[in-house]
């Protein structure tokens, strides 16, 4: 039987989900987070084989770091993505953060199905068109920012300051500045509007 932990903060969504887990003969939702907290929280205590994670909490709370909270508990379960979000910075955090798999909210009934076995078993589980992004991310000459720089202007995006930006991912200011200079390098702008308006444009950020 695989047991499923459902971590997202819109509850007709869970419902949803858990309709559909519900009426399969080999899998079980014993939890349903609405926050990243909860999500982790539930991982240790109700020892499922699978987390189904969101990466978009509210008050810009992160799957991607609950995903690496759970990875990194004593006996982790594997943890699917279930998003709306398939920007390079969303994937690639996921993915870094060890999630087993990365499916889209509107992927079909079976589809998610077999994510969620492929994913309690162990094996990768990505959304044909995620896939499809990587392999081309790998075969095509383009910017590549690496996961930290994509962090570091994420931040960025939303307002936070150098200092707030270092404190959030626990680096020096000095840091900070160094990978604001490879992205401005990168993307050939001068500017941090410039760098997140370029890096949208690229869907390296949503």
């Amino acid at each position: 039987m695989i047991r499923v932990v459902i971590a997202d903060d819109h509850p007709v969504v869970r419902a949803g989900v858990r309709a559909l887990l519900d009426a399969e003969d080999d899998i079980v939702v014993v939890g349903e987070a609405a926050t990243p907290d909860e999500a982790v929280a539930l991982a240790e205590t109700h020892a499922p084989e699978l987390v189904l994670m969101d990466l978009q909490f509210g008050d810009r709370a992160s799957g991607t770091e609950a995903t690496r909270r759970v990875r990194a508990l004593a006996a982790p379960p594997y943890v699917l993505v279930l998003t709306n979000y398939d920007t390079d910075g969303d994937i690639l955090g996921a993915v870094e953060a060890g999630a087993s798999g990365y499916l889209l909210k509107d992927a079909p009934p079976d589809e998610l199905l077999a994510g969620v076995r492929a994913a309690a078993a162990g094996q990768s589980a990505l959304a044909p068109a995620i896939a499809g992004r990587l392999l081309a991310r790998l075969r095509e000459p383009r910017v590549t920012l690496s996961v930290r720089e994509i962090e570091v202007l994420q931040l960025v995006s939303r307002g936070a300051s150098n200092a707030e930006v270092a404190a959030r991912l626990h680096i020096t200011d000095a840091t900070v500045k160094s990978h604001l200079a490879h992205v401005f390098s990168k993307l050939g702008v001068t500017s941090r509007t410039a760098a997140v308006a370029s890096a949208r444009g690229l869907g390296i950020l949503r």
